[in-house]
C-alpha cells in the first residue's frame, strides 16, 4: 500500500443485492464503521448524479469517505441497447474506481449500483470479474445493486440479499430527504 497500510489483512469481496431497501445504506454503514477505525473508503456510485444526503455527509468526514458519481442527474431510462452516454459514464466510472482501488489510499472500495448498471448493459460481468482479479490484498471490495449476476455472487466471499417485505411507495410516499436520498 502506498499511502498507508490497510489493517484489514487480505480483504474480501462482498455483494449487497436484492429488491429490498438498504444496499447502499449497508455499504455506507461499513464505510462509517471503517472510518471509526481510521480506514478510508472510496465509493463510486454508478447511474447516480443527483444530490443524495450521503454526498453531504461524506464531505463532513475529513477525507475518510470519498464519493464520486458516475451518472446523470436524472433517472436512467431503460433502453436496450442503452444510451451511449450512460455506457460512457459507467465505463469512465469503472476506470476511476479501479484507479482508486489500486491507489493504496483506501481500505474499502464500494461499487455502488454496479449490479444495476450491469442489468442495464452498462457494465459486463467480465469487467466485474476483471475488477475482482485486480483487487490488491488489503482492499475490501463491495458491489451493490439489484440483479447481481450469479457469476458475481459465486465469486464473492460474502453475499447479502435485501428482501422487501413491505414498502410505503405503493401508498404514494415519495423518496424523502435524509431517508431515501
Amino acid at each position: 500500500m502506498t499511502n498507508y497500510e490497510s489493517p484489514i489483512g487480505k480483504g474480501y469481496v462482498q455483494v449487497y443485492t436484492g429488491n429490498g431497501k438498504g444496499k447502499t445504506t449497508a455499504a455506507l454503514g461499513l464505510a462509517f464503521r471503517a472510518m471509526g477505525r481510521g480506514m478510508k473508503t472510496y465509493i463510486g456510485q454508478f447511474m447516480k448524479g443527483q444530490l443524495y444526503g450521503e454526498l453531504k455527509a461524506a464531505n463532513m468526514t475529513g477525507g475518510y469517505i470519498t464519493i464520486e458519481q458516475y451518472g446523470k442527474d436524472t433517472f436512467i431510462h431503460v433502453k436496450n441497447p442503452p444510451d451511449p452516454a450512460d455506457v460512457e459514464m459507467a465505463q469512465a466510472g469503472l476506470a476511476k474506481a479501479r484507479t482508486a482501488m489500486s491507489s493504496g489510499k483506501y481500505s474499502i472500495v464500494v461499487l455502488d449500483e454496479i449490479c444495476t448498471a450491469h442489468f442495464f448493459h452498462l457494465i459486463t460481468v467480465e469487467e466485474m470479474m476483471e475488477t475482482i482479479a485486480r483487487k490488491p490484498d488489503g482492499v475490501e471490495l463491495v458491489f451493490t445493486g439489484r440483479y447481481a449476476p450469479k457469476t458475481l455472487m459465486e465469486k464473492a466471499n460474502l453475499v447479502t440479499e435485501m428482501t422487501e417485505v413491505k414498502h410505503y411507495y405503493p401508498q404514494g410516499v415519495p423518496a424523502r430527504d435524509g431517508i431515501e436520498r
